[in-house]
């Protein structure tokens, strides 16, 4: 009767109490009327029961026939509740039931809208996927020039290695030759005696060592070249060197060696007069060679030239000639860079017209160099076009997920709401809602309503 066990319990424990408190009384009752009874046949003629008692026990008796009257009412009181309880119990349980299939229902929505989130996502992510591909697709053009101008840079690395490998070889060489050279100096010595030979020797040393750069005339370098500058002076330097795009430097070769040549007579073992005119001797050709730089200031050789460097060369054939003045007159180097005139030895010549050279060499390049600058600069101007048309797709896809929003939005909050209202109405005639006994249950219905709408009532998920 009872699907609750302890409201079963409950109600069995207070139906035997009441049966235990009614058999209580009536087997009083009924043991007080057989006393009464037997009082009476057993002789009342021998005074055992007066009149008094027997009213006394009869009264007693109707008192306990009311009072079980008043449990029999009681009980039946109890069985009444009972079964309201019983009823109520029924319903509470109708209630649950209804509650428990309206939560799965709406478990079952939950995991539905779930999967098609998921779905969704998953579409997105596709969606994603295949625009990266499609990106990476229209790039690899682009990847391929790339490598190509990778590959075109590395070749002209390996080209400067080798250059510059070349030219330690002959730096090296170089170094070789300058021993030879200064073996070679005491025998010139007798022979530079001679003006006309010093100017000859000094110009053949100037053209070995231009020569030994890898210059060729008439092609990198002109000697005697007669030119006239501004004032319409003529100018006679005894070499000019043509660098890339015209321009040229000019070369002097003439220097003093007189004074030099006698203070090298002069051993240093000598007697300290003899030490002392040395020293003279040396001073005399650090002047020597400070009015030569003067001379050299003053004729201004790249005024004559339309692109030349505003400064002249003076070549000096033997460093032991720099070495000496330098030692005596250590400021007549920077008093010759303000005269814009620049002393140089065989080493540091050879030096510059290696570079001349390798300037040259790198002429060829340098057209390749440009072509890549220009594709480098064109691929940047394309990828500045790129990445401006992917801005402009960013600011479109976000319009369009913000209007999409919006229109998501609009449709859950004015036009659904209209639309279920409508749903809910029969003709002109609005459908009652179920009429419960029990107002819990009433709102129960009431509460669990949205969750059981179906799937076409369910709202528009913004993005």
């Amino acid at each position: 009767m009872f699907d609750n066990p302890v409201v079963g319990i409950v109600l069995m424990l207070i139906v035997a109490a009441l049966g235990l408190i009614a058999g209580y009384a009536v087997g009083k009752t009924k043991g007080e009327r057989s006393v009464l009874h037997d009082g009476a046949e057993g002789g009342l003629g021998a005074g055992m029961l007066t009149v008094q008692e027997a009213d006394a026990l009869r009264s007693r008796n109707e008192s306990l026939n009311a009072q079980v009257s008043a449990l029999n009412a009681d009980n039946a009181r109890v069985r009444a509740q009972a079964e309201g309880l019983s009823q109520q119990l029924s319903f509470v349980k109708s209630q649950l039931a209804q509650a428990q299939q309206a939560e799965q229902i709406r478990v079952q929505h939950e995991r539905e809208r779930a999967a098609q989130e998921a779905e969704r996502k998953r579409e997105e992510q596709a969606k994603t996927m295949s625009e990266q591909s499609k990106v990476i697709a229209a790039l690899a053009p682009v990847q391929k020039n790339l490598d190509a101008l990778q590959m075109k840079v590395a070749q002209i690395e390996e080209g400067r290695k080798s250059e510059m490998g070349a030219l330690g070889q002959q730096l090296k060489g170089l170094g070789d030759q300058q021993a030879r050279l200064d073996k070679e100096t005491s025998s010139l010595s007798a022979a530079l005696r001679n003006n006309k030979v010093r100017g000859a020797w000094g110009e053949a040393q100037l053209r070995n060592i231009v020569e030994s750069a890898g210059l060729l005339e008439h092609v990198d370098f002109d000697t005697q070249v007669v030119v006239t500058d501004p004032e319409g002076n003529i100018q006679r330097p005894d070499m000019v060197i043509h660098l890339p795009g015209g321009k040229a430097i000019p070369i002097d070769a003439k220097v003093p060696y007189s004074d030099y040549q006698r203070a090298c007579e002069i051993p240093e073992t000598a007697s300290p007069e003899d030490l002392d005119r040395r020293k003279s001797l040396l001073q005399a050709h650090a002047r020597a060679l400070r009015e030569h730089v003067k001379t050299l200031g003053d004729k201004a050789y790249w005024n004559a030239f339309d692109t030349a460097p505003d400064f002249v060369i003076a070549f000096i054939p033997n460093d032991a000639l720099l070495q000496s003045a330098l030692e005596v007159d250590p400021s007549l180097m920077d008093d010759a860079f303000a005269q814009k005139v620049a002393l140089t030895s065989p080493v540091t010549l050879w030096a510059v017209l290696k570079s001349v050279a390798f300037a040259w060499q790198q002429q060829s390049l340098t057209d390749d160099a440009k072509t890549l600058f220009r594709l480098s600069r064109e691929l940047y101007e394309r990828f500045a076009t790129l990445g401006a048309n992917a801005n402009k797709l960013g600011k479109s896809i976000s319009s369009t997920v913000n209007a999409y929003n919006r229109f998501a939005s609009s449709l859950e909050s004015r036009v659904l709401v209209t639309a279920r209202k409508m749903q809910k109405i029969d003709g002109n005639k609005v459908i009652e809602p179920v009429e419960m006994v029990d107002p819990d249950k009433a709102n129960l219905r009431e509460l669990s309503a949205p969750e059981l709408q179906s799937d076409d009532d369910s709202p528009v998920t913004p993005v």
